[in-house]
């Protein structure tokens, strides 16, 4: 299974962007994916969560509200579309595929890693 991450960039506060995490190897239906961020210096940390079957989300308190993470089977992509972007939302955001029916937000449960796209929000 292979995951590419696309769609990062600058913008200023209060933009938006949609990354994508595209699905090789495998169905986006047979898998949960997440999207994680990782800020310099920082650990890793979920940002949200699409599950395999039913399309179930969940996302961190943080981005509530402002991020929203679909997908579509046809093209066997993720998107996360992120809007009302705040300079604490600069990181690296990683896609990842993990086992269905597990929605979990810890990395090490996740088996397949996309290679990461830069997300920075400045003005």
């Amino acid at each position: 299974v292979q995951l590419q991450a696309s769609g990062g960039g600058s913008v200023q506060p209060g933009g938006s962007l949609k990354l994508s995490c595209a699905v090789s190897g495998s169905s986006v239906g047979s898998h949960t994916i997440a999207w994680f961020r990782q800020a310099a210096g920082k650990e890793r940390e979920w940002v949200s969560i699409i599950a395999s079957s039913d399309g179930s989300t969940l996302y961190r308190d943080s981005v509530k509200g402002r991020f929203t993470v679909s997908k579509d089977n046809a093209k066997n992509t993720v998107y996360l579309q992120m809007s009302g972007l705040k300079p604490e939302d600069t990181a690296v955001y990683y896609c990842a595929a993990g086992v269905p029916r597990l929605m979990a937000t810890t990395p090490g449960l996740y088996d397949y890693w996309g290679q990461g796209t830069q997300v920075t929000v400045s003005s």
